[in-house]
């Protein structure tokens, strides 16, 4: 991980900038919604305001503030996530039964550190501030991960509730999808990975060369009118089309449709942060899992990109500005997938809109090395039955959205933002059904 200098100002003004950010965003909460978990994917609000504050408590003050004491000696067993070598912690599954420290409870417990890292920060030499500096930032980092999580998970408490309460936001204007095309990307050895002196997950690195056959990306997102052609063509039930393991959950689930649809009197509905409508046709389909998005491309003709492919068309062809300033990202508050927009030679939605299925596992990169330590397990710990994603969704804080950012999830998951965007070369020719 890398890091570009700080002062202990700029660190500070930072810190309360993400920290506020977080509180915001669970603001339009009450303190029973901050609590429900819907299944076991999903954690309750303030648990994850609760451990967000538990890694800056964990990771920065135990080691290095003077006289340190937890705020609450359980809380480090309630709110650690998966850190091993920090000690035990609570069953994920049955966070919600965890009913105190409520969500104000919690507001004060996220006071107290806040003030304690301020201080910290500020009575630290230069020497030492260098040395945590690298600490803070991935805690900053953490957070805003945990806020699109946050979000992810209301969603689908929210979704359960019967009176289909409205988060945010407001519903796109009714659309249909554009014509799909296509941007050729040149292969050969090309580089991959993070690179520049900017922050990174330690996944991303190292940069390192990968060799490439020429390819093709769609211009756009795959939309929900072309998934309806999909599901009019029998397209989850025909096994033909699945992979061993995909056909599999399909029966045992029941799966018919994406995630959050819902099929009343013969029209379908989505579920969104801002309501339930009636699914809009131009929209990028999403919340589907790796499995849908693979039988989906080949029943179309194609398949999914590579992760490299994708971060190299991307960097090749994609929009060529700052990420943050493209891509429908949780900051413009739609909280939900946008139309693509005209075309323009160049990929469309690199950005924002859905996290992009590919069809890498998730895996180190040669020459990866976790960090020393329990941060160490921040991300290397999970390189085994997951399937990577890049891009970013309407969720995501901006930020995390650059080139080289790899997600993951497991092939069946289904209650993130994801979409898919399908990559031609070496594949069937078949023109996508609109």
């Amino acid at each position: 991980m890398t890091s570009n200098p700080w002062t202990a100002d700029a660190l500070v003004e930072r810190y309360d900038q993400v920290r506020s950010h977080t509180e915001r965003l669970a603001a339009p909460l009450s303190p029973e919604d901050q609590t429900v978990q819907s299944m076991p994917d999903v954690s309750p609000t303030k648990w994850h305001r609760a451990h967000v504050t538990w890694f800056f408590e964990t990771f920065v003050l135990a080691e290095n503030e003077s006289g340190f004491a937890p705020f609450q000696d359980k809380y480090w067993f309630l709110f650690n996530s998966y850190y091993e070598a920090v000690g035990p912690r609570y069953n994920r599954a049955e966070r919600g039964v965890v009913s105190r420290p409520g969500a104000h409870d919690v507001g004060v417990y996220r006071g107290n550190v806040d003030t304690r890292m301020r201080d910290l920060v500020a009575t630290l030499d230069q020497g030492a501030l260098e040395k945590l500096t690298s600490t803070i930032e991935l805690g900053f980092h953490h957070e805003q991960q945990h806020q699109e999580l946050l979000l992810m998970d209301i969603k689908h408490v929210l979704s359960l509730n019967p009176l289909q309460p409205v988060y945010a936001g407001a519903p796109e204007p009714a659309s249909e999808p554009d014509q799909l095309g296509w941007v050729d990307i040149a292969g050969g050895l090309v580089e991959i990975g993070h690179r520049g002196a900017g922050f990174s997950f330690d996944n991303e690195l190292p940069e390192h060369q990968v060799y490439l056959e020429p390819y093709r990306l769609a211009d756009r997102l795959i939309t929900n009118g072309e998934w309806l052609a999909f599901m009019a063509d029998g397209g989850y039930r025909r096994p033909e089309f699945w992979l061993s393991d995909g056909w599999a959950k399909v029966k045992t689930e029941g799966w018919d449709a994406p995630f959050y649809w819902l099929n009343l009197d013969g029209v379908w509905l989505e579920h969104t942060l801002n309501g339930t409508w009636p699914v809009n046709p131009g929209l990028p389909v999403s919340h589907i899992s790796h499995y849908e998005a693979d039988a989906y491309a080949a029943w179309a003709g194609k398949r999914l990109p590579t992760e490299a492919e994708w971060e190299h068309g991307v960097r090749q062809a994609g929009p060529g500005e700052d990420p943050d300033s493209v891509g429908n990202l949780a900051d413009t508050e739609s909280y939900h997938p946008r139309a693509a927009g005209p075309a323009t030679g160049k990929l469309r939605q690199a950005y924002g809109d859905c996290w992009e299925w590919t069809s890498s596992a998730y895996l180190p990169y040669p020459g990866f090395h976790p960090a020393a330590g329990a941060i160490g397990e921040y991300n290397g710990k999970f390189m085994s039955n997951q399937m990577v994603l890049r891009g970013g969704c309407a969720l995501t804080p901006p930020g995390h959205t650059r080139a080289s950012y790899r997600n993951f999830f497991p092939s069946a998951a289904r209650w993130a933002l994801s979409g898919l965007r399908l990559a031609d070369g070496g594949a069937p020719t078949k023109e996508v059904a609109a």
